[in-house]
């Protein structure tokens, strides 16, 4: 289905403004939810997944970085023209029409909960400096089950916890980050980097892979633009929040993963489950200040579980009110609209796929973050594909010429990186991953099927709205206080409320 020439934005049915009585983000609030989400114990993993390539792997991550900024930059743009939450599924959608939107919606939403899996796999690695430092595999699973469902229960309290949550966890996480990024350069040793290519293939294979890997690093830049119905003046604040979020995330990046390859031996580094507190104890002496950096991703990783367990049901929320993806993920609780389905079922999935990496995967946490990187990167093609296609239809009209230019460049560099990341993710990767988004065509069509007039009548509201679409608004009902178990129960049904 092709996308209608229009004049002006497609109006999500997410609402352009926070919903409920949450009070929704601020700019701290939205910026502290686009770091909270990106830093998550990825960073603090990185690494040792980085390691095997050498030296050469820091050339990747700048390379990264740069496709990060141009990729943050096109979703600043979408996010003012096409309001409301959903980020890449309704700037999709509106330039491409439903099917592309809700292929995006579906590649995105398994990004969200794999991308949790691989978190809660890395966050592991620092609890178990503490506790379980045999690791025993089925000690871990419980760890990351724990990891993965403290921070269900966070979302499932309302949005005002949610973004206190995320600014206190992301003071708390970029501390020590920071302190690695500066403090940790001045000791560093030339003899700790190893050979400068350590892959055994050419330069440009192992920057290649080596910038699959640490794109994962940066996905959650457009966090803010999926949950743009949350945060108060989303046209102004959301781009912002992107912007300033991705800055400061690169910058950190950039630093302390280069002062942990100069402070740990490379034969160390690639064996490491803990690599900044290896590096801290390097600088320090001792394990009491690795302690306090293990504490730091613990709370990281908290921290960026919180974010993303809310982004798990954001898009899908915004994909089923539009009849794009099954209504259940429509479904909202409480005055502050909280989307119980959508955090349940993914929390449960990423519970599954984290008990079968743990029990199948002999390198757990790349093997997840290749997935989780490959479906996140889908989304991103597209969308820096609908703002080239916007550009190109509308930008000659409604830009200066210096703008349009600006935009259209970096709308190509954000596509071309889009590409060379999906080209370095290997092809297994790409096998597995393309089968996983294939399936959701049957979904797609199950979802397009047709239903009787009672049916539609029921649930779509006026004859003009869109078959077997959920209806856009609803007087809302009070919900009395209820338990944590009843909450979990009626997340789990198929009732819905808006």
């Amino acid at each position: 289905m092709s996308a209608p020439d229009r004049e002006g934005p497609q109006q999500s049915p997410a609402s352009d403004g926070p919903r409920g009585g949450g009070g929704g983000f601020g700019l701290p609030a939205a910026t502290a939810l686009v770091v909270g989400s990106i830093i998550g114990t990825g960073v603090f993993a990185l690494p040792s997944a980085l390691a095997p390539y050498g030296p050469i792997a820091l050339v990747a991550f700048a390379l990264v970085t740069i496709g990060a900024l141009a990729l943050a930059a096109v979703f600043g743009r979408l996010s003012e023209r096409v309001p409301g939450s959903g980020g890449p599924y309704v700037y999709v959608r509106e330039a491409f029409g439903e099917f592309a939107g809700f292929l995006t919606a579906w590649s995105y939403w398994i990004t969200a909960w794999a991308g949790n899996a691989a978190i809660a796999v890395a966050w592991v690695g620092y609890v178990e400096v503490f506790v379980n430092k045999g690791h025993h595999t089925w000690g871990s699973i419980a760890i990351a089950l724990t990891g993965l469902w403290v921070p269900a229960i966070v979302n499932l309290t309302g949005v005002r916890n949610i973004g206190a949550f995320q600014v206190v966890t992301t003071v708390l996480k970029f501390l020590p980050l920071a302190f690695m990024a500066t403090v940790g350069l001045l000791f560093m040793k030339s003899a700790n980097f190893g050979a400068f290519n350590a892959s055994g293939g050419s330069a440009l294979g192992a920057v290649s892979a080596a910038g699959a890997i640490a794109l994962f690093s940066y996905i959650g830049l457009e966090t803010a633009s999926v949950a743009a119905g949350r945060v108060r003046e989303p046209r102004r604040n959301v781009p912002r929040a992107t912007i300033y979020g991705t800055l400061a995330c690169a910058a950190i990046y950039l630093l302390g993963t280069l002062a942990v390859f100069g402070t740990v031996p490379h034969a160390q580094l690639g064996s490491s489950a803990a690599p900044f507190t290896d590096a801290m104890n390097a600088i320090a002496g001792g394990h009491r200040a690795g302690d306090l950096v293990a504490v730091a991703a613990i709370v990281s990783g908290l921290g960026a579980l919180n974010g993303w367990t809310l982004i798990c049901a954001e898009m899908p929320m915004a994909a089923a009110r539009d009849g794009l993806f099954p209504a259940a993920f429509a479904g909202t609780r409480g005055r502050s609209e909280v989307p119980a389905f959508g955090i349940v079922s993914a929390t449960l999935l990423a519970s599954v796929l984290t008990v079968v990496s743990y029990t199948s995967f002999t390198k757990v946490f790349t093997e997840i973050v290749l997935l989780s990187v490959l479906t996140a990167v889908i989304p991103y093609l597209i969308s820096a594909a609908a703002q080239l296609y916007w550009l190109v239809r509308h930008g000659r009209d409604r830009l200066d010429r210096r703008r349009f230019v600006r935009d259209v460049t970096v709308a190509l560099l954000a596509l071309v990186f889009s590409y060379w990341s999906i080209q370095g993710s290997g092809y297994q990767t790409v096998y597995y991953g393309l089968f996983t988004i294939l399936l959701g065509i049957p979904v797609y069509v199950w979802l397009a099927r047709p239903r009787p007039a009672s049916a539609v009548a029921s649930t779509s509201g006026p004859a003009e709205a869109v078959p077997g679409a959920v209806p856009r608004s609803r007087a809302a009902r009070a919900d009395r206080p209820v338990g944590l178990p009843t909450v979990l129960r009626r997340a789990l049904t198929t009732r819905h409320q808006h």
